[in-house]
């Protein structure tokens, strides 16, 4: 039947998905939001649902609602929130609200500290060639797939990206507990949203939770190569299958990486490092479970095209190439710089890590010690208008010695960080530039046409 459904925060890369999802399911859909980027502001916009000013409104609120989402940005004093409240409205964040859409399929959820949106990708992919039915919701705008969220009424079961960010102002249970999952995956734990989760312990607990938390018959599927996940994957729960997995066996022929199957030959992949390796095996294990034989999975993975922003080749000119990597975390920091040289163990490598807020606090900055070893020059960069007044710059040497590199170049200025790629354009054969942010707006394909 259809419903009214008011969004708070409908700009959101998922919620402004889901909110069209919604409204093509034939339910009425209104919405606010204090700041529209694109996306989100065209696509609104294209299908009536741009609000016609910027800001909160509780006169959008009413008693007429039947259901009011809440994005996990919103403040805890948003007046549409409490006007919800006054009125005791049916409240969901994007995670309740989706379990409560998705109780009667079968949920997968991928989770973890690294590799999420390509596990989910991969897995998205393969269904797809396959052309069996399912719902998702992912992170980020994959290639084949024109939105990041899909409700179906006929498809027995949904993928989901579920991160450990809490999943609304007033509910501050990680996503990932709200989907309650059937199969979970944790693809690794190493400590991140330190914004979030102050405390490695603190950060840990969250998995440690989603473990407990899983159903009698449910499946837990985790790297076994991670320490964290193999204690937490042999806590004594008899009830659920725990499954382990290693990163799938591989070769590298001329800068070609090849998954090895078991029951031999040779398959090309379009991604590559060990870490891309465990994500293909998570997959592969997940797609087990599901009724997706090896064979399948095989037939479809070649075809499968790596995720914007995740290992993405910019461009290749003249045996030099230009990476864009969507890795801040210092493992995920490390992961990619040692994939990228040992895919190109003879190239020069250049590598640049974008540091934020967060990573900048004395007790997480640490972490990042030899994540740029494997970098033949280095670099990181740090925007100021990304800090709060309160938070000092940290100088350059202390990031130099949290990296346990001396010669650990500091920029906190994108022309700077620009001239120096230049000046390193006839030393370095790779450029690997690695940020959640866009190095104070460098566009990459105007980089890539100086750089290569």
């Amino acid at each position: 039947m259809p419903q009214s459904i008011h969004f708070i925060a409908i700009g959101g890369r998922v919620m402004h998905d889901l909110a069209l999802t919604l409204q093509q399911a034939g339910h009425t859909v209104t919405g606010s939001d204090d700041v529209l980027y694109e996306p989100s502001h065209t696509r609104l916009s294209q299908h009536g649902l741009l609000p016609a000013e910027l800001g909160w409104f509780p006169d959008k609120v009413h008693a007429r609602l039947d259901t009011v989402i809440v994005g996990m940005h919103t403040q805890p004093d948003n007046p549409e929130l409490l006007r919800a409240q006054q009125l005791n409205l049916p409240i969901f964040s994007l995670p309740e609200y989706i379990y409560q859409h998705s109780q009667q399929k079968q949920r997968i959820v991928i989770a973890g500290s690294h590799g999420k949106t390509t596990i989910t990708a991969m897995l998205m992919h393969v269904l797809t060639f396959h052309q069996r039915a399912f719902d998702y919701l992912v992170g980020t705008q994959l290639n084949g797939f024109d939105s990041t969220v899909r409700l179906s009424k006929m498809a027995p079961l949904i993928v989901i990206e579920g991160d450990a960010y809490t999943s609304s102002p007033i509910d501050m249970t990680p996503k990932f507990l709200n989907y309650q999952p059937h199969i979970a995956l944790i693809s690794g734990i190493a400590w991140d949203h330190v914004s979030v989760y102050p405390s490695w312990d603190l950060y840990v607990d969250q998995f440690e939770t989603l473990a407990e938390a899983m159903p009698k018959a449910g499946i837990l599927i985790f790297d076994e190569a991670d320490n964290m996940l193999d204690i937490i994957g042999q806590k004594e729960r008899t009830d659920i299958t725990k499954v382990p997995y290693q990163p799938h066996p591989s070769e590298i022929v001329n800068g070609q990486t090849y998954l090895l199957p078991r029951k031999g030959g040779k398959i090309p992949v379009p991604v590559f490092g060990e870490h891309n390796m465990k994500n293909i095996a998570a997959a592969l294990t997940v797609c087990d479970r599901i009724g997706i034989t090896d064979d399948q999975f095989y037939a479809a993975i070649p075809t499968f095209k790596a995720v914007t922003r995740r290992l993405e080749q910019v461009a290749e000119r003249a045996g030099k190439r230009l990476f864009h990597d969507f890795a801040y975390a210092p493992a995920k920091v490390e992961a990619t710089t040692e994939a990228v040289k040992k895919q190109f163990p003879k190239d020069t490598l250049l590598a640049v890590a974008e540091l934020h807020a967060a990573n900048l606090l004395p007790a997480f900055l640490d972490e990042y010690r030899q994540s740029l070893d494997q970098a033949d020059l280095a670099a990181v960069f740090i925007d100021p208008s990304t800090l709060s007044d309160d938070q000092p710059m940290a100088d350059a040497d202390s990031i130099r010695t949290a990296f346990g590199r001396p010669d650990l170049t500091v920029f906190t200025s994108s022309s700077e960080l620009r001239q120096y790629l230049l000046d390193n354009r006839d030393k370095a054969t790779i450029f690997l530039l690695m940020s959640a942010g866009t190095f104070g707006d460098l566009n990459m394909t105007d980089l890539a046409d100086v750089l290569l």
